[in-house]
């Protein structure tokens, strides 16, 4: 008996038999993206992210001084002069009569917008029979951790100081961030995890562009947690002693061992079903003065300031002003994204809260979670040449059809959620959402441990006294 094309059925049964077999070795084999098993116990790594896989987080001892003790430091205070708060207000005065294991974060906007630190901690700190809902699991052994966060807040401890004695910022002598900096760097760079790993495979949040300004060229290998990289890339010609220029070198920070994070939005959530007409093609409000690559924020000012169906308003979202921007971004089609002093701002999570389009108009930005979110499925990304292309944009703009805009708004509700820190529990403490920021962080931070790895395994091949090359292969 042959089948129609007069194959035999036993050469059938040979060819199903080799197919099954080479089937079987397939499986067999580790696959491509997974590292080989450590023959090594004193260093464990997980597999790349499977749905029921964590990513197991040794916190390193640091006094609390160093983390919750700068937010009462900061209650504790007259408040920061640059800004001030009716909502902060209101917790000094029920703050100072308690005392908190796990105080509020501050409202100050020009603070909260780095508040990562705060939730990533929370967290980790949360007991663990409330943390099913998280991707970071909390051992007590650094021998069974895939890595090691660093519990300093780096941010509040550089805003206490840019708030109370700004101009000894950049200097050494009378400057208790410097000491702060110090105290954590001699702390953890003189452990045994550091010398494990050289640090490769410790985690800081250094959300401000300015944390840890002072030594960061001594925590370069390890994992950082940056909004961007806008602080890292330039030339200073004041340094800490007024003389020769400091540059921050490049092979710093990587997109192959470092993190991009949201900043924390400003403004509330608007829920698709409570989205209404908008009357307003363009939104912005912010400074029209910036440093650096923000200089093309100037220059779209002038070019759209006037124009119809476009507001641009100087300002920044504190109590009046954040009125005004969820008026001003709810009742907009698009809202603008320009440089700043840095290649993003906390401007885009609120556009994004509050279900504007962002108009990206930044040639250097790094985003947060890129891989798991296609911010083109609810952005417009611009060039700078275009933008500044007299008329170019508004008319650009104006070339989308309702359908694609509400398309966009339809694809931004669904990923709001996960910009999102604030988790709803006092101080921090308490489960987190599992499709928000802190997760996604951690997921991201996940990615990275077979390149940490080979890093690691590099580094202890070498020779005594030959030092590995630095290099930053950025995409």
């Amino acid at each position: 008996m042959a089948l129609r094309n007069n194959i035999p059925i036993s050469s059938l049964y040979i060819s199903l038999s080799l197919l099954f077999l080479l089937s079987l070795i397939f499986l067999l084999l580790p696959h491509p993206n997974q590292p080989y098993p450590s023959s090594s116990s004193h260093y464990h790594i997980s597999h790349p992210l499977t749905l029921n896989q964590s990513i197991k987080v040794f916190v390193a001892d640091l006094p609390r001084s160093l983390n919750y003790g700068l937010i009462d430091q900061y209650w504790s205070s007259n408040g920061d002069f640059r800004l001030k708060s009716d909502e902060e207000r209101k917790i000094r005065s029920s703050h100072l009569s308690k005392r908190f294991n796990f105080p509020p974060y501050p409202e100050n906007p020009l603070i909260k917008q780095y508040s990562a630190e705060y939730w990533i901690l929370g967290d980790l700190m949360t007991p663990e029979k409330s943390r099913a809902g998280s991707f970071a699991k909390r051992v007590f052994k650094v021998e069974e951790a895939d890595v090691v966060f660093v519990p300093f807040f780096a941010t509040m401890s550089a805003e206490l100081q840019l708030g109370t004695a700004k101009g000894v910022f950049r200097k050494k002598e009378g400057n208790e961030d410097y000491e702060r900096q110090r105290k954590v760097v001699d702390l953890v760079r003189g452990s045994d995890a550091w010398n494990r790993s050289g640090g490769r495979d410790h985690v800081l949040v250094l959300t401000d562009p300015v944390a840890m300004w002072h030594v960061r060229s001594e925590i370069a290998p390890a994992i950082l947690l940056v909004v961007d990289f806008g602080g890292w890339y330039r030339l200073d010609s004041k340094s800490s002693n007024g003389g020769t220029s400091d540059v921050i070198q490049h092979t710093q920070v990587s997109l192959l061992k470092d993190v991009i994070v949201p900043y924390t939005h400003l403004l509330p959530r608007l829920q698709l079903s409570e989205n209404k007409e908008r009357g307003t093609l363009l939104y912005f409000k912010g400074a029209k003065h910036r440093h650096r690559g923000g200089l093309i924020r100037e220059k779209l000012w002038d070019f759209l300031v006037g124009e119809p169906d476009v507001i641009m308003e100087e300002g920044f979202p504190n109590a009046t002003g954040k009125e005004q921007s969820i008026r001003g971004m709810r009742n907009s089609e698009f809202c603008l994204h320009p440089a700043g002093d840095t290649p993003t701002s906390c401007r885009l999570f609120d556009a994004i809260q509050s279900l504007c389009i962002p108009v990206i108009v930044s040639d250097e930005i790094e985003l947060p979670f890129e891989g798991m979110v296609d911010y083109a499925e609810f952005s417009i990304f611009v060039a700078v040449s275009d933008a500044l292309r007299p008329n170019w944009l508004v008319r650009h703009l104006r070339s989308f059809s309702e359908g694609q805009r509400d398309k966009f708004r339809r694809n931004m509700a669904k990923v709001q959620p996960i910009f999102e820190f604030d988790n709803g529990h006092p101080g921090g403490i308490g489960p987190i959402p599992p499709d928000g920021a802190v997760n996604h962080i951690w997921k991201k931070v996940h990615q990275k441990l077979p390149l940490i790895r080979e890093a690691i395994i590099r580094e202890k091949r070498k020779p005594a006294g030959v030092s590995v090359p630095l290099r930053c292969h950025c995409t």
